[in-house]
């Protein structure tokens, strides 16, 4: 970010906000001179001009690519490639791992070659989220989430130990304890600034877009913040440590238009799998998804975060939702420095990321879902796109058994007996009951609607089932906090439902 790069559209700006001046590519003055008119461009693809009007270095980053993507509201597709430099990288213990032990072994290639191997680090940040290892070893009991995270130290202890000598020797790494939470969860709450900012060699402070990429298939769920996100291999997430770009061919943009408002007892989760359904019929693979349209107003930052978690499901590199009031809100809700919330505002407002209701932008193709249609659904018993409606859930378990899971005819109505234990399993038992995932668990809505069904069926003399599983994993702790302060933790104990441990869990199997 260096002020000697060409800067072809003279669009190097300064931006004060509270006393402080930022230094920044502006989108408004580049139009002004010689890019033209982006006005009809997509919010996710003018993260991505950003992007290239600070990293225009005449070689890696051209003008031309600029005019590529200005170019692009025209023909709404294109074959031209950039390389794109995301801000930051997040990573989990299972994929992550990896990448850190090439660093180490660069260190000590460098060592043996007698240089200084305090010279390796990282160019980029990377945040590193232990919560893929843990399991649910204990469940039903008040110790269990002590006794499983004991027992997660015990078995990778080695690791942990190489993973705390690495965030006390590489600048830029950070490692996320486990027994903390989910890394897309902890990257929503915690981790994503919407804009970053970075001081160079001269002192400057410079404000762009936070961006990242991650080690794992949901690092999606980022773009509900209206930070543009993905998943990678471990070979390009450690290029982007590197500060090295991701080659990007430019995507086509499906726009996905909601409107209404979503009726009393529907879940995000079941519009998020209403989204999927609606999505894999059109094919949206390697092209980014924008949410858009006066149904943004009626979602929560936790429900947007909810359908941008789950691109993979629906096949997108990403969902993306833009900066708005919501995310403002959501900034101020979750603690972020009052500084850095109004530089997000004033730095939105400023360069064309701020949501604007009056401005439908040019897409490869839209789609568009009424809210009030959406109802209480089950993911389908293969893949998630193929959604069941709640009410149609017990006929279809039955139709699926011959033609899903190839039961025979005559074994329906099979059950088995269960050594030392007087009941017996049939088709359909429930045996393991998991509140979990970094789809459900970041959200409060759904998370306050698990309580009051558990406290619902306390009061009214139900219990578990005695050969259930159950177990509560949330992807922060942030839900123990309020789930306490609601007064429902009571309730889901009784059901079996004490705390496990925070991480994936159940979910990752």
């Amino acid at each position: 970010m260096a002020t000697n790069r060409p800067d072809s559209f003279k669009s190097l700006k300064t931006l004060q906000v509270d006393g402080e001046t930022f230094h920044y590519f502006s989108l408004p003055d580049a139009v002004k001179n010689g890019l033209g008119d982006i006005s009809k461009l997509p919010y996710s693809l003018k993260v991505l001009l950003e992007n290239l009007l600070r990293y225009e270095d005449g070689v890696i980053v051209k003008a031309e690519d600029a005019k590529a993507l200005q170019k692009w509201q025209e023909t709404k597709t294109s074959q031209h490639e950039i390389a794109y430099h995301p801000a930051r990288v997040l990573m989990q213990d299972f994929t992550g791992v990896p990448a850190v032990v090439d660093l180490a072994a660069m260190r000590q290639a460098m060592l043996d070659l007698g240089g200084k191997p305090e010279m390796i680090n990282p160019l980029s940040p990377v945040d590193l989220v232990i919560d893929h290892s843990v399991m649910v070893d204990f469940s039903g009991t008040p110790d269990a989430f002590k006794k499983n995270v004991d027992l997660e130290f015990e078995r990778n202890l080695e690791r942990y130990e190489f993973l705390k000598w690495a965030q006390n020797s590489f600048d830029d790494f950070r490692a996320v304890p486990p027994g903390t939470g989910i890394c897309h969860q902890v990257n929503l709450e915690y981790l994503a600034k919407v804009i970053w900012t970075k001081k160079d060699a001269d002192g400057k402070t410079w404000a762009f877009p936070d961006t990242c990429v991650g080690t794992d298939s949901h690092t999606t769920m980022i773009n509900g913040l209206a930070v543009l996100g993905w998943g990678v291999g471990g070979i390009e997430a450690e290029a982007a440590m590197l500060s090295q770009p991701v080659s990007l061919v430019l995507p086509e943009v499906i726009g996905f238009r909601l409107k209404g408002k979503l009726r009393e007892g529907v879940t995000a989760t079941d519009l998020v799998l209403r989204v999927t359904e609606e999505l894999r019929k059109v094919g949206v693979v390697e092209k980014f998804v924008e949410f858009f349209g006066p149904g943004l107003d009626e979602l929560a930052l936790a429900d947007r975060a909810t359908i941008a978690n789950m691109a993979p499901e629906y096949g997108a590199t990403c969902g993306f939702f833009p900066i708005d009031a919501e995310t403002i809100r959501f900034m101020r809700f979750t603690g972020r420095e009052e500084k850095q919330v109004k530089l997000v505002e004033a730095y939105a407002k400023a360069n064309g990321f701020w949501r604007d209701n009056s401005i439908e932008a040019n897409y490869t193709k839209t789609v568009e879902l009424d809210l009030d249609s959406v109802d209480p659904s089950l993911s389908g018993p293969a893949r998630p796109q193929d959604r069941i409606s709640l009410s149609k859930a017990k006929t279809t378990f039955k139709d699926s058994l011959p033609k899903t899971f190839k039961v025979a005819e005559t074994d329906l109505n099979k059950k088995a007996s269960v050594d030392g234990e007087k009941y017996q399993l049939e088709h359909g038992s429930v045996v393991i009951t998991a509140i979990t995932s970094c789809t459900n668990t970041s959200n409060p809505s759904v998370l306050v609607a698990a309580g009051l069904v558990a406290k619902k069926a306390i009061e009214l003399g139900l219990s578990a089932k005695p050969w259930v599983k159950a177990s509560l994993s949330p992807g922060s702790q942030v839900v123990t906090d309020y789930l306490n302060a609601a007064g429902l933790t009571p309730y889901l104990d009784k059901l079996g439902f004490q705390l496990t441990g925070y991480g994936c869990m159940t979910c990752i199997g």
